[in-house]
């Protein structure tokens, strides 16, 4: 079982840059691919982010896609989310997966449902 721990959300005005943060404890970090989900008031949990458990291949949501980059260091066991040019739609909670499932996953999965490990979130607010 891996555990999951978020840090760095707040509120930032529009234009702004935040840098989201996950801590994993508790399994092999550099096994499952990664991956920062998020889910604004109202709407269903989506993908914004997923690196690959080796960190050579990154997946984007065309929302975000220029705009976020995600990291992985496997000596800090830790991700990371560099969002710049946030705009009011970037508002959501922010969440960090981790593809559980199947170590050393060949292919990428998007679904929220694939990833079953989960962290309790950070609330992202952009103000216009």
């Amino acid at each position: 079982q891996v555990q999951l721990q978020e840090s760095g959300g707040g509120l930032v005005q529009a234009g702004g840059s935040l840098r989201l943060s996950c801590a994993a404890s508790g399994h092999t970090f550099n096994t499952y691919n990664m991956g920062w989900f998020r889910q604004a008031p109202g709407k269903e949990r989506d993908f914004a982010a997923i690196m690959t458990w080796s960190g050579g291949r990154t997946y984007y949501a065309d929302s975000v896609k220029g705009r976020f980059t995600i990291s992985r260091d496997n000596a800090k066991n830790t991700m990371y989310l560099q969002m710049n040019s946030l705009n009011p739609e970037d508002t959501a909670v922010y969440y960090c997966a981790a593809d559980t499932s199947v170590p050393f996953r060949s292919g990428v999965r998007t679904s929220p449902g694939d990833f079953k490990s989960w962290g309790q979130g950070t609330q992202v607010t952009v103000s216009s």
